[in-house]
C-alpha cells in the first residue's frame, strides 16, 4: 500500500502487523474453512463497529483545520452512513442475519475495545492522531484482501467467502485505501514532525493488536 508514513508506521510495528494482517481467522477465510459461526459473530461485530466509525469520522469534522479537510470527514460520514452501513446489512441478510438482530446484541470487549480507542485518541489527540488510530482498519483491510487474493492457497472456486475478499480488493475499496495513506502522509507534513512519530507508531501498533483482538473474538465464537 502506498503512503510513506504508513509503511513506516509498518514497519516501526514489527511483528503485530503480520499477526493482524495474516491472523488464523483471515487464512481460514481465504481457504474457505473458516467456520460459519465465526464468520457470523465478526459480521454482527462488525455492524457495531461500523456505527462508531461513523461517529469518528463526525468527531474528524470537529479536528479539522481546513475546509477541505471538513469536506473530506463529511463526505466519509456520509459514505459510512448512507452507503457501507446499508451494503453491510445487505449482505448480512445473505448470511442469515437481519438489522434488527445485529442491532439488539451487545458488543463484544473487543469492539469495545477498538473503537473506543479510537475515539478516544481522537478526543484526546488531533486529527492525525485519530486517523493513524483507523489507518489499521482502513488500509489493512484493503492488505489483507489484495493478500488473500494474490495468495496461490486462497480458494476463489465454491468459496463462501470470496465476496468478502473481492469487496476490500476490488478498485473501488484500494482506491480509498491509497487516498487515506496519502491523507496521513499530508497530515504528518502538517501536524507532525519526526518528534511525533514515536507516539504515532506506539498508537498504530495498539491499533492493529486491537484489530487481530477483533479477528480472534470472531474466532473464538465457533470454539
Amino acid at each position: 500500500m502506498t503512503g510513506a508514513l504508513f509503511g513506516r508506521l509498518v514497519a516501526a510495528s514489527g511483528a503485530v502487523w503480520p499477526a493482524y494482517t495474516r491472523h488464523e481467522f483471515v487464512l481460514r477465510l481465504a481457504r474457505g474453512d473458516l467456520p460459519e459461526a465465526a464468520f457470523r459473530r465478526y459480521l454482527v461485530q462488525d455492524y457495531l463497529f461500523l456505527l462508531h466509525f461513523a461517529r469518528a469520522w463526525g468527531l474528524a469534522v470537529y479536528k479539522s483545520d481546513t475546509l477541505a479537510e471538513m469536506r473530506r470527514a463529511q463526505a466519509l460520514v456520509a459514505a459510512t452512513l448512507d452507503v457501507e452501513i446499508g451494503l453491510h446489512i445487505d449482505y448480512c441478510r445473505g448470511w442469515g442475519l437481519s438489522e434488527t438482530a445485529m442491532a439488539a446484541e451487545p458488543e463484544a470487549l473487543a469492539t469495545v475495545a477498538y473503537s473506543r480507542f479510537v475515539l478516544d485518541r481522537g478526543l484526546a489527540g488531533d486529527r492525525l492522531d485519530l486517523e493513524i488510530a483507523l489507518a489499521p482498519c482502513i488500509v489493512g483491510y484493503a492488505e489483507i484482501a489484495a493478500e488473500r487474493i494474490a495468495d496461490p492457497a486462497t480458494r476463489c472456486e465454491g468459496n463462501r467467502y470470496r465476496e468478502w475478499l473481492d469487496m476490500y480488493a476490488g478498485a473501488e475499496y484500494q482506491g480509498l485505501a491509497r487516498e487515506a495513506a496519502a491523507a496521513l502522509d499530508e497530515q504528518f507534513a502538517r501536524r507532525g514532525g519526526e518528534g511525533r512519530f514515536p507516539a504515532l507508531a506506539a498508537s498504530f501498533a495498539t491499533a492493529a493488536r486491537l484489530e487481530g483482538d477483533f479477528w480472534q473474538m470472531g474466532l473464538d465464537a465457533a470454539r
